[in-house]
């Protein structure tokens, strides 16, 4: 194919194959430029008429989790140096602080609300199987709880409500029609205990689903699938980690 300028390729993804746009996606991954990512896998969704494959899936969620990854730190950071400043007194500090967190809530939820528009319009209705099902409602709980982390008042209990309904039909998906060792069963019990940990504060049940979990895997693991030995592993030991650490009395988050 003829090579056209980078530009291009940013301003105009949709002018691109699919097959193009997957090889963009994951090159944009490689040389961390993850908002232009975005824009090939939304371009690749739209071209897309059957449900993404699992290698799909995981660069959609890498994109996505990246982009607001950083800004999750970023509100966590400015969130922590303005409560410092109001303990120096520093009201000039503690404003141009305030005026910066709230310059990047405002970029978490651009970012949240624009990969949920995307599982609701594009994922969900060609979601092929169970485990696809699984995966895209378990990232609707994941931004909505993403979005109720910075959120404050009515607009905090409708982010949470929603986070935990959409957590709440994966796990009953999960729970029948995936088996105990599943990566994406486990992911999902990961990031739903941390939901109840940290947004809902219910502590004492988000202890006892990080520990179902985990002692329904364990004895499974003979049975594992070589390709799934790894990725489930790496789950529970995150789990049991959690576990450790909710039970010593400390909280951390995913």
């Amino acid at each position: 194919s003829i090579l056209l300028p980078h530009q291009f390729y940013i301003d105009r993804p949709e002018a691109l194959e699919r097959d193009e746009l997957i090889y963009l996606a994951r090159l944009a991954e490689q040389s961390e430029r993850y908002e232009e990512m975005v824009g090939y896998v939304k371009a690749f969704v739209k071209k897309t008429g059957q449900d993404l494959s699992v290698e799909e899936r995981n660069i959609l969620s890498v994109a996505y989790k990246n982009v607001v990854g950083a800004r999750r730190t970023s509100w966590r950071v400015l969130n922590s140096i303005e409560q410092k400043e109001e303990r120096r007194g520093n009201a000039a500090h503690k404003a141009a602080a305030d005026q910066y967190r709230t310059d990047v809530e405002a970029e978490l939820r651009r970012h949240c609300d624009d990969v949920l528009n995307v599982i609701d319009t594009d994922l969900i209705p060609r979601a092929a199987n169970s485990e696809a099902r699984v995966f895209y409602a378990k990232m609707k709980g994941d931004y909505y709880r993403y979005m109720s982390e910075f959120a404050q008042g009515p607009a905090k209990n409708a982010s949470g409500s929603k986070a935990e309904e959409a957590y709440l039909q994966a796990f009953d998906i999960a729970k029948n029609e995936l088996p105990p060792t599943h990566p994406t069963r486990l992911g999902l019990a990961l990031n739903f205990s941390v939901f109840y940990y940290e947004i809902k504060q219910e502590k004492e049940k988000a202890c006892d689903m990080a520990k179902a979990a985990f002692d329904e895997a364990v004895p499974e693991l003979d049975n594992i699938s070589e390709e799934s030995y790894k990725d489930s592993t790496l789950i529970l030991q995150l789990l049991r980690d959690n576990i450790t650490l909710w039970t010593s009395g400390e909280g951390e988050r995913d």
